[in-house]
């Protein structure tokens, strides 16, 4: 029989042979970057990867073999990129130009819009984030709110951008990438959805249920249990509280906050909760301004890539390799281009630490296009 303990001492010095050889090409790795660096040239070249690796894998003892070495070969060429493009970082800045480093955002007569209307949870999560004073204004999409910031007609816009029980609010992803906008702060606000219905009216009388999408998503298993009401849906869970004070019909009953009940004059028809305990809604707070506030620790991208094997994968590499936490992905198609998307990515960091400035600029290198879509 073979002895395993001489097996594994050869397996070890293999490794340690292994372990050297990859330090030399690292070292080597970083007088390609000085060239590159003093050249212009791109630390990326497609070819000469694809042709390396075809070269490797003809020149293999087995298919097994060839797919392995190709396989290392690949992490190997993604782990030299990475260093080149740390090199590459200390000598770039114009991905960082145009923003504004401050220790608290302008508020003091700040203009803010939201979606809705009074009473609706935007509005709640503006009162939160600026303060009960805040100046106020409402429109009635979320589209119009995005435009009149980009316009610099207002200063800043609330927006939902993720619940905890329904998920992702696409539109929001989509829009935000079509005006000059830029995410500078969030609020994350507990949801506790009410029954809403006419004074004196009673849950058996209900047929009719308003809400927003997100609000009767939010509800669904609630609404299982009445199966025989037919579900409306609205703009804004507000909108739907009002509907259904001014059509003065007790077979209709909304979905929405307290607040709202209370702004227009609702009673309360159910006693239990209608969503889970943890429901929550994450707004983001967006300004036509690139501010980012002192201690801002979590930024958010977009990218799109090049549509083949693996470029995902070489692209959050550059997370990884630079200690980064990555706390979101989304991906949402890209419009005219049939099964392709492009990715919304959320990880912890400041743009002024140097490891955020690496990946970005390694993310930036792999990617066809990149959006930071802000700091906060």
């Amino acid at each position: 029989m073979p002895d395993l303990e001489k097996i594994r001492d050869e397996i070890d010095s293999i490794d340690g042979q292994i372990q050297k050889l990859f330090e030399r090409r690292m070292n080597l790795t970083g007088e390609v970057a000085e060239y590159k660096i003093a050249t212009g040239k791109p630390v990326f070249d497609q070819d000469r990867e694809n042709k390396k690796l075809e070269c490797i894998s003809e020149s293999a003892s087995s298919d097994f073999n060839a797919k392995g070495i190709c396989e290392i070969l690949r992490q190997t060429m993604s782990i030299s990129r990475i260093r080149q493009y740390q090199m590459l970082a200390e000598h770039e800045d114009d991905l960082f130009s145009g923003y504004i480093q401050l220790e608290h955002l302008p508020v003091q007569e700040a203009q803010v819009i939201y979606q809705g209307l009074e009473g609706a949870y935007a509005s709640e999560a503006a009162k939160k984030f600026f303060g009960k004073c805040v100046n106020t204004a409402h429109v009635g999409t979320w589209e119009e709110a995005i435009q009149i910031v980009s316009k610099k007609q207002a200063d800043y816009a609330v927006l939902p951008i993720e619940n905890s029980t329904a998920g992702i609010v696409q539109d929001i992803y989509d829009l935000i990438l079509e005006y000059p906008v830029y995410i500078v702060g969030e609020q994350i606000l507990p949801i506790e959805h009410e029954l809403l219905g006419l004074p004196g009216a009673d849950i058996s009388d209900v047929r009719t249920v308003f809400s927003h999408p997100q609000a009767l998503a939010q509800c669904k298993e609630y609404l299982k249990e009445h199966p025989d009401w037919e579900q409306r849906k609205l703009l804004n869970t507000a909108v739907a509280a009002r509907k259904v004070a001014d059509d003065k019909d007790i077979r209709q009953a909304a979905i929405a906050s307290h607040s709202a009940g209370e702004l227009f004059g609702l009673q309360r028809l159910e006693e239990k909760r209608l969503s889970t305990e943890k429901n929550s809604t994450r707004f983001i707070i967006i300004s036509n301004q690139k501010y980012i506030v002192k201690n801002a620790e979590k930024i958010s991208i977009c990218f799109e890539l090049p549509h083949k094997s693996g470029s995902l994968y070489h692209a959050l590499s550059n997370l990884i390799y630079n200690d980064l936490n990555m706390t979101k992905i989304e991906s949402r198609p890209i419009r005219d281009r049939n099964f392709e998307y492009r990715f919304f990515l959320d990880f912890e960091g400041n743009l002024s630490e140097p490891e955020v400035k690496n990946a970005l600029i390694g993310i930036q290198n792999e990617a066809d296009e990149l959006y930071i879509l802000g700091n906060y």
